[in-house]
């Protein structure tokens, strides 16, 4: 089994493929188990060991005997390293870590190559094996993520703009009279109160930010594939004129075959 670790600057998600499974579809064709913990750029390589551990043991998988393959992507150089560590102590795998020198099957066309996140490079990756090219994907994590792949499976750039969660935070810093509020879609654009206001702006001001940079993106490229991923794609997906698909594992596909790739 394939165990693949997507490492963001918000949240952790780990996810358990079986390559003779065929359940699911897409990106989730295989993927047997997965869990979602937050990211602590503090946490230790044993706390990482304990975590994994229960993860596995719960849900009935030998730690040693089941994990024939390791794949991770990291924005968080420090996670990454007590990562490392710990598959060394834990694992007798060497673990493939998405970054330079590692094979992806996918043309960088960026001025340097080494600037593009792993989340990135995995996304497009498994974009393009699902969906072909031309392919926007669309990343709702701690940035929202444009990431856009040629027809001819090129990673050609994109744009990066700041996060729903953490505009939002800015926000409430700022604005003493504001609170934190429920992400969900409120009952109309225009909102009766505060809460309902901050909803609406959250959820169908960034929907529009979305459908405004794909109508630029079409411009240049002509028609493309929309597909969204990361934690809030379901919220805002629905609201969205340009996105035609939703796949939460989009990153942790894009791992599974990058590992293939190097091994």
């Amino acid at each position: 089994m394939l165990f693949a670790i997507d490492v963001g600057n918000t949240n952790t998600v780990f996810g358990l493929y079986d390559a003779n499974s065929d359940v699911g579809d897409g990106a989730e064709r295989g993927l047997v188990d997965h869990w979602r913990i937050a990211t602590d750029s503090n946490r230790m390589a044993d706390e990482h060991a304990v975590l994994v551990r229960n993860f596995l043991t719960s849900a009935g998988y030998d730690l040693e005997g089941e994990i024939d393959g390791i794949a991770i992507c990291s924005g968080v150089p420090r996670v990454t390293v007590a990562l490392r560590d710990m598959i060394a102590r834990t694992f007798r795998v060497e673990p493939i870590v998405v970054g330079p020198g590692v094979k992806t099957g996918m043309p960088i066309q960026y001025e340097n190559p080494r600037e593009v996140g792993a989340d990135r490079i995995a996304n497009s990756v498994a974009a393009f094996d699902l969906f072909g090219g031309p392919t926007v994907v669309v990343d709702f994590g701690t940035g929202n993520n444009f990431d856009v792949i040629s027809a001819d499976g090129e990673f050609l750039g994109g744009a990066i703009a700041p996060g729903i969660e953490i505009s939002l935070d800015a926000l409430f810093g700022r604005a003493a009279a504001l609170g934190a509020v429920e992400m969900t879609e409120p009952r109309s654009v225009i909102g009766k109160n505060t809460v309902e206001a901050l909803q609406s702006g959250a959820v169908y001001g960034f929907a529009a930010q979305v459908d405004g940079m794909l109508g630029r993106f079409r411009d240049e490229l002509g028609e493309v594939t929309v597909v969204a991923t990361g934690g809030l794609a379901d919220l805002i997906a629905p609201v969205s004129k340009s996105i035609e698909y939703v796949e939460p594992f989009l990153t942790l596909h894009g791992l599974r075959l990058v590992h293939a790739k190097n091994t």
